[in-house]
């Protein structure tokens, strides 16, 4: 049992791509006159809303009896993630523009450089670390190392260890770099619903396109988990590309219509 050499080259690329395109956003778009505190408000609201609230909330609506009958139903799975996620990202979003950035509203490239730091972050910590531990865990397989890390788990934990190290063995390399692409259109994403919600929060009479936002962020989650329950992988992310080439077209219609640069 070993990981081919081209998965973990593969892993690295996808994770040195999570750690630097927040990096190179921040830059840019730093030097296209945003600021950059809007980039950390970013990271901060995708942690708190994603990664604590949602995930306080999942733990409990998904622990009961109700849980496991959205659990065991794809299509209740995918409008419930779908509208958790975009419900509490775009509130989070909504919120910090009202508040922390709403002094910086009159420069309209902050919403892009919030939209860089909030998708950033996700890649970083989504991608970037779980490859990092995957390249690990990859290294110890092939040096025959797995006691390493199977010494101190057991039941559970141990299934799952044994789970992942079957997945790094039998996974073919160049599915790895379709994380890239995820993660790209995942930020890209993130830009745009930034967009929406950064003009909801300015614009008299665009409140709109905060529950609109929702909705969106809500049908592209829930797309994705139905098709990955029915398209090989290179077909689902060849779907959400084309998805999230119709949320740029709409994010760059409404800065046309609104943006002040």
């Amino acid at each position: 049992m070993s990981v081919p050499t081209l998965s973990i080259l593969f892993m690295a690329l996808a994770a040195l791509f999570a750690f630097a395109a927040p990096i190179v956003l921040l830059i840019y778009y730093k030097r296209k006159g945003a600021e950059i505190l809007p980039f950390f408000i970013g990271c901060a609201v995708f942690i708190v809303f994603a990664l604590i609230l949602e995930a306080l909330a999942h733990k409990l609506i998904l622990k009961g009896s109700l849980g496991q009958t959205i659990q065991g139903h794809t299509l209740l799975y995918a409008l419930y993630g779908g509208l958790a996620a975009g419900v509490f990202e775009e509130t989070g979003r909504y919120l910090a523009f009202r508040t922390v950035l709403k002094k910086r509203l009159g420069n309209d490239r902050n919403a892009l450089m919030y939209g860089a730091g909030h998708g950033g972050i996700e890649a970083i910590l989504l991608l970037g670390f779980a490859y990092i531990s995957n390249i690990v865990m990859s290294v110890l397989i092939n040096a025959g190392q797995t006691d390493l890390l199977t010494a101190t788990a057991a039941g559970e934990a141990a299934a799952q260890l044994k789970a992942v190290f079957e997945t790094l063995t039998a996974t073919a390399p160049w599915t790895y770099l379709l994380a890239i692409v995820e993660r790209a259109v995942a930020i890209t994403t993130h830009i745009c619903l930034s967009v929406l919600v950064w003009f909801a929060a300015k614009k008299p009479g665009k409140g709109w396109l905060f529950p609109l936002a929702i909705l969106l962020h809500a049908a592209l989650d829930g797309i994705m988990v139905i098709l990955a329950a029915h398209l090989p992988v290179a077909a689902v992310e060849g779907c959400l590309v084309v998805m999230a080439l119709g949320l740029v077209f709409l994010a760059r219609a409404v800065w046309k219509k609104n943006a002040e640069v």
